[in-house]
């Protein structure tokens, strides 16, 4: 535990060559330097030991109360994306991908949905040799409250971290749909010296109201960070982008529960990693550097590195609808960096009856195992596994999750309907504004929101 005044002093060494109250300055090269340093020679054994000394921890307990509806009777890392995934498959994916196979996922609002699909999917990794998805539902732990931030979720997990002795912890939103190497993130904070490394993107000012936001120095190190600002601090000669925080953090073990346990005894404190902790440690002088997710993204589109908070409708329907362009910026067909996830057993698609005015046709769409397309027109739009779309039906741009079921004559056109809908034959989505904000959720942009709740359809019992 730090001292009461908080001063970076010297603290027992978690590596034999650092203690936290060292300044070292000739010991931080610059990121240009320690980006070309972590990949020289030994590069690809330096990474993979780095990260069989690391544990990741998932973040998956939140609510996501800007998706609306679809996060009624789910987490927002449970929602379904790209067709046949879940959001938190991203991130699982690239813990994976990377040679992390230590991962704990912190759960807590409505989180059956979540936890059944981390069961079903992520169940094989091997315990003999010290592999692990671990579920940490917020249980009480160490105090009587459930998680109240960010911060205090790894907290009341503190035993179970040391219990497995990490040497790095890897701290992650599990609400971000990305593709990303997190060796290179690990090699570049251990090359550079730091106690805390944050991954970090370059965003439109007006998405960063929403995220953390940080200024760095010339060196790479953080200089301040902001948690949601009402005006974001734009980057230097670009008024119009900010550089925001995608919610992943490196921290050196030691450190990290160092701060956890000063964070947790401070009065006033909300127990949030972006509002607290980290403001907290760069105020006082602790290492805390950039990592520009350039240097780690994979299968960048036209040298941008492709990150999505798919935190509202209009967002995740924007994202989705992404996938159906002929070259989409987030490649799914990538064979070295898989996203895995829960395959559900289900026959190919099916496409029928081929009659002038008739004719079961999907154009510029992702349509998955299970479906069958009678009839009817499908053009730009995603169709999850086992959506039924009958006769003379006409899909426009929409996210169709999966086991819904279009009677004759439908149209929908913008919009996203969630799963287990049963849309009644001659029902009109995105066609009449008025009409649609009566009956289900339109966002500004004009999306359709429809649930089955919406519809009068009781999906969920309560009672």
């Amino acid at each position: 535990m730090a001292d009461p005044d908080d001063a970076p002093a010297a603290a027992p060494a978690i590596h034999a060559h650092m203690e936290y109250g060292d300044e070292m300055p000739h010991a931080h090269p610059p990121p240009a330097a320690a980006h070309a340093a972590a990949h020289e020679g030994g590069a690809t054994r330096n990474i993979s030991q780095l990260t069989r000394q690391t544990l990741a921890l998932v973040l998956a307990g939140g609510r996501g109360e800007r998706l609306k509806a679809l996060t009624d009777w789910r987490a927002k890392p449970a929602v379904p994306f790209g067709g046949k995934f879940r959001i938190i498959d991203f991130t699982l994916s690239n813990c994976v991908n990377s040679g992390i196979r230590r991962i704990g996922i912190a759960t807590q609002y409505k989180a059956q949905s979540l936890i059944r699909h981390v069961q079903r999917g992520w169940a094989g990794l091997d315990g003999r040799m010290g592999e692990f998805v671990e579920l940490l539902p917020a249980q009480q732990r160490i105090h009587s409250s459930w998680y109240l931030g960010t911060a205090d979720a790894v907290y009341q997990n503190l035993d179970i971290l040391r219990r497995h002795a990490p040497r790095y912890v890897l701290v992650l939103a599990g609400d971000h749909v990305y593709k990303m190497d997190y060796g290179k993130m690990l090699a570049e904070h251990v090359a550079r010296g730091a106690d805390l490394t944050v991954g970090c993107v370059e965003v439109p000012r007006d998405h960063a109201r929403a995220l953390g936001v940080m200024a760095v120095d010339g060196e790479g190190a953080v200089a301040s960070f902001l948690e949601k600002p009402a005006q974001p601090p734009a980057l230097p000669g670009r008024p119009d982008r900010a550089l925001a925080s995608m919610g992943i953090y490196v921290f050196n073990a030691g450190f990290l529960y160092e701060q956890l346990v000063r964070d947790a005894d401070a009065p006033g404190s909300s127990h949030d990693f972006g509002r607290d902790v980290i403001p907290h440690a760069v105020g006082r002088g602790y290492r805390v550097i950039a990592h520009d997710f350039r240097r780690s993204c994979v299968n960048m589109s036209e040298g941008i590195p492709y990150w999505r908070d798919v935190g509202t409708v209009d967002a995740f329907w924007e994202a989705n609808m992404e996938l159906t362009k002929v070259t989409p910026p987030l490649n799914l067909y990538d064979q070295d960096w898989p996203i895995w996830t829960y395959q559900e057993q289900l026959p190919p698609a099916k496409f029928v009856f081929d009659d002038e005015g008739r004719r079961g046709t999907a154009i510029d769409s992702l349509v998955s195992g299970g479906c069958i397309v009678s009839g009817s027109l499908v053009r730009r739009s995603l169709l999850f596994s086992n959506v039924r779309v009958h006769s003379f039906c006409t899909v426009e741009d929409a996210v169709v999750l999966p086991d819904v079921v279009m009677q004759r004559d439908v149209v929908v056109r913008r919009a996203v309907i969630d799963r287990e809908c049963t849309l009644p034959s001659g029902t009109r989505i995105g066609v009449d504004p008025a009409q649609d904000r009566a009956r289900f959720h339109l966002t500004e942009r004009g999306i359709v929101l429809v649930t089955p709740e919406m519809l009068g359809q009781q999906v969920h019992h309560a009672r």
